[in-house]
């Protein structure tokens, strides 16, 4: 599961400037169109036959069932109004950051005498700028879930837990994701 991806892809409909398409007939054109005309590929990120896409675009079938339904809302955020997505991510990436609230179980690696078993969390974190830059230039490569939460780890670690250079030689580590929302 792509806890921390799909969080920052669940971020950039606020910044739409205008509504997706509603009818299922429109959000395939959509997607099509995002896919350059590859409607194969549409299928394979639907799960569905490219025959099925095809009858959707003439207009042979109107009502998607829920699962397709949400699909196409899905793989439509991610592909919508591609240039406001950008202009929000270089806002955030270059002066901005990211916020990032999240229940998750946070363990440390630190000096003798200090708990370092892994506790369940609720943080509200503002990541500065730099850890925007480093989370959608992971993203943007196609980075694990994994190297997401360890870049992110690394932004709560210094600026949380650290708070600016005052716990040196701790280290944290973030698992357990129960929950996660981030706003850019």
């Amino acid at each position: 599961m792509e806890e921390v991806t799909d969080a920052i892809d669940r971020a950039a409909p606020e910044h739409f400037t205008q509504a997706p398409p509603k009818s299922a007939q429109a959000q395939m054109r959509a997607l099509v169109r995002a896919a350059k005309g590859d409607k194969k590929a549409v299928a394979e990120r639907l799960g569905i036959d490219p025959n099925t896409v095809r009858r959707y675009l003439k207009g042979e079938r109107k009502h998607p069932r829920a699962a397709l339904r949400e699909a196409l809302h899905r793989e439509l955020q991610k592909v919508w109004q591609p240039g406001i997505r950008r202009q929000a991510r270089k806002k955030a990436a270059t002066t901005g950051g990211i916020t990032v609230e999240v229940w998750a179980y946070f363990g440390y690696t630190a000096p003798i005498g200090t708990t370092d078993e892994a506790r369940l969390r609720h943080l509200t974190v503002h990541l500065p700028p730099q850890w925007a830059e480093r989370l959608f230039a992971a993203q943007d490569e196609g980075a694990s879930d994994q190297k997401m939460r360890e870049i992110m780890a690394e932004g709560f670690q210094e600026v949380y837990f650290k708070d600016g250079g005052r716990a040196q030689g701790l280290e944290v580590e973030f698992t357990g994701i129960q929950a996660i929302d981030v706003q850019y």
